[in-house]
């Protein structure tokens, strides 16, 4: 019997995978990939297998949620295999189910860790990691949902941070923009009218966190919706309660208004 080895690839492109996950590669007999639950917008399939020297097999959303990852389990029973995938293995639920699944059939596994998006996000806002509340993902408007606004209105009660992950359609190539995000959290504003996500609310847009040149503002909504983050992936962070440090940051990291100094507990 063999093992999968859960390894993650970082944030951007081929060059974000760290050098122990790289030795678990070289030394797998199968390895799978899978680039459906996040965009990396730098990564070469072809650059990366040159880099690893070992082809890929491309897992698709359907072999790894309704399929239950059998391929990749089966393979684990004749040799070892490494998964890739981005950021951070485990932080998407669909991972974990192919963990707890390979375990119950009697196939040991392991975790090599990855820049995590919510680490990254968090880091690049500015704000202060212990203040973050509970995340939320922003669906696709055909998807209607209150739950990330309801999540921001939760945690704001509590004086804590909201990061919100937006949607995305990798078969599609559709990548949800920060102003889509915000429309749709006024339009349950303008549902909901508990004046939690405003055209006045204090938010900040973070684009391409880990690249090279990510792009972070904070500013009012009505400003953000019509600020040019410029290529995907995006992320919005709603801050809550701030802490004089994290008001600097804003300032001075993220080009916020001197007036978010008002926030300050």
């Amino acid at each position: 019997m063999g093992e999968i080895v859960f390894v993650g690839l970082g944030l951007h492109d081929d060059l974000g995978i760290n050098l122990r996950g790289l030795e678990e590669i070289r030394k797998a007999n199968y390895v799978f990939i899978e680039l459906y639950t996040s965009l990396l917008p730098g990564f070469s399939f072809k650059r990366f297998e040159g880099l690893c020297a070992k082809k890929l097999r491309m897992v698709s959303r359907k072999m790894l949620e309704e399929e239950n990852g059998n391929a990749i389990i089966e393979a684990a029973e004749k040799g070892k295999v490494v998964f890739l995938v981005p950021g951070d293995p485990l932080i998407a639920t669909t991972h974990v189910a192919l963990r707890i699944e390979a375990e119950k059939r009697g196939v040991k596994t392991r975790i090599v860790h990855g820049t995590s998006i919510l680490s990254a996000a968090i880091g690049l806002s500015g704000l202060h990691n212990y203040k973050f509340g509970k995340s939320v993902t922003i669906p696709f408007p055909e998807n209607p949902s209150e739950t990330p606004y309801n999540v921001i209105s939760q945690n704001r009660r509590l004086g804590l941070h909201t990061l919100c992950l937006l949607d995305i359609n990798a078969q599609e190539k559709r990548y949800m923009k920060i102003s889509e995000a915000l429309h749709i959290l006024l339009k349950n504003e303008e549902k909901l009218k508990k004046q939690i996500v405003t055209s006045e609310t204090l938010a900040v847009g973070i684009a391409r966190a880990g690249s090279s040149n990510p792009t972070v503002k904070a500013d009012r909504i009505k400003e953000l919706a019509r600020y040019d983050f410029g290529d995907p992936p995006h992320m919005l962070v709603f801050p809550g309660e701030l802490h004089f440090m994290e008001a600097e940051a804003l300032i001075v990291l993220a080009g916020a208004p001197e007036d978010v100094r008002r926030h300050v507990v």
